[in-house]
């Protein structure tokens, strides 16, 4: 293994044509462009994620950043990740806090104290990698596993985020509406412009619904006076976890669906870079859970690598990790923005539900991606059980008690797609086929192609 930082070196090649290296650095000016690039494309999910567990998305962005930056010196600079908000806690905060989807979620403090000791467990779990390789937990969670977990966070989620516009016929329609603007910028648009699908999803579906409420009357109108007053500089608001054993049984086990989705992405890197960063895998776990942990510990989100900036890489093809590193101070500088929170505050549920139900029917594609792409073998019964199962489970939020404790639909799902495939494919382990280019690897690529 190499010294612990990456050995820096000025880029010497064309951009047109030559990719720029994990250790390589371009001059400021092309770099900041570059930082504020990534920042874009982790935008749109970084604060949906918060907004659809009542987190604050400014504190959530502004811990997103210093977590991008810490991640890269506790890597040495070896994995080029952004650490974004995860969508793998929302099932497990809103099963644990009964959150209706407006405005801060009153049981906030349970969901976070949850989430620390999930981060813990996860950071635990990296320390163990660091000693062990992680040869053996690619063969616990293989991609007919990974991809059964990752459906299974995509189709356990779709009732929550549904529920939340059933009972208004204006609200049904805004969603609609939303998926439909996200959905034209992602088949209908080229270059920049797609890659900031979400946003500019988003910001159309915003207009629509003011120009429908606020000029002819037909709905709930936008409040922008709390904008007015917000400052435009200030420290967000903290809050402090509480820790109730209920709660952390069915959000700490998502430390295992945080494993499976960063297994595959650091996979995707491998395959886009050609550099081996497993020898830095154990340190990028670690990274992520203490990140997690400290993140929960003052009000934010749970962490994790991502795809979404996977993606910008694979189109770029620039993978310098110090370009991670300056949109992470972006984030920072957002994040420290009242009135940018303020504002976030302002959107309507109708218009999050629309774009919750297109990012969860995507983590569930990917899922399916994960299968086809490693080429499961389907006509085995076992891959068919482990995959058929869980997914079912999973989707119809069917949970284990224990001693008394709710495990949640993801975590039950998750748990049993292990087992079952220690039990069914004991005996015929099929040997996992690698893909090694980027167009088939599942989550090389955000969950739409953003190339032109």
């Amino acid at each position: 293994m190499d010294k612990w930082f990456v050995k820096w070196r000025p880029y010497t090649g064309n951009l047109e044509t030559t990719p720029v290296g994990i250790n390589e650095y371009l001059p400021m000016g092309k770099s900041v462009v570059l930082g504020a690039q990534h920042s874009f494309a982790m935008f749109g999910a970084t604060i949906l994620a918060p907004l659809l567990m009542g987190f604050d998305p400014s504190l959530t962005m502004l811990i997103t950043g210093i977590g991008t930056i810490l991640f890269f010196l506790i890597t040495g600079g070896h994995v080029p990740s952004y650490l974004g908000s995860s969508f793998a806690f929302i099932g497990a905060v809103a099963a644990v806090t009964g959150y209706s989807g407006t405005g801060i979620n009153p049981n906030i403090g349970i969901a976070l104290g949850g989430t620390v000791v999930c981060g813990v467990l996860y950071a635990l779990m990296g320390l163990l990698v660091m000693k062990t390789g992680t040869e053996w937990i690619e063969n616990l969670m293989p991609p007919v596993v990974t991809g059964s977990i990752v459906m299974i966070i995509g189709l356990n989620l779709a009732p929550v985020t549904i529920q939340s516009v059933i009972g208004s016929s204006f609200d049904s329609w805004m969603a609609l509406v939303t998926v439909l603007c996200i959905c034209s910028v992602a088949v209908f648009t080229k270059g920049m412009i797609r890659r900031l699908l979400l946003l500019i999803g988003l910001v159309a579906a915003y207009f629509i619904y003011f120009l429908l409420t606020n000029v002819l009357g037909m709905g709930t109108p936008i409040d922008f006076s709390p904008i007015a007053n917000a400052a435009w500089f200030g420290i967000p608001t903290l809050y402090a976890p509480v820790f109730e054993t209920s709660a952390i049984l069915v959000i700490a086990p998502v430390f295992i669906i945080l494993i499976a989705e960063n297994l595959g992405h650091f996979k995707a890197v491998e395959a886009m870079t050609g550099k081996s960063i497993s020898p830095y895998m154990g340190r990028a776990f670690f990274a992520d859970g203490l990140c997690t942990t400290l993140s929960a510990s003052v009000g934010g989100t749970g962490m994790t690598t991502y795809a979404e900036n996977i993606g910008v890489m694979a189109a770029t093809k620039i993978y310098s990790t110090v370009v991670f590193v300056i949109a992470g101070v972006f984030a920072i500088l957002l994040g420290l923005s009242p009135k940018f929170g303020t504002l976030v505050s302002t959107i309507p549920v109708p218009i999050l539900t629309g774009a919750s139900i297109v990012v969860f029917g995507l983590i569930t594609i990917a899922g399916a991606r994960i299968w086809i792409n490693a080429k499961i073998d389907f006509s085995k019964n076992g891959n068919m059980l482990v995959a058929a199962v869980p997914v079912i489970l999973g989707t119809g939020n069917y949970s284990l008690n224990i001693a008394g404790f709710d495990l949640g639909g993801i975590g039950t799902a998750t748990f049993l797609a292990i087992l079952m495939n220690l039990v069914f494919n004991f005996k015929n382990k099929q040997k996992e086929v690698s893909v090694t280019t980027e167009r088939e690897i599942a989550t090389s690529e955000p969950l739409l192609k953003l190339n032109p």
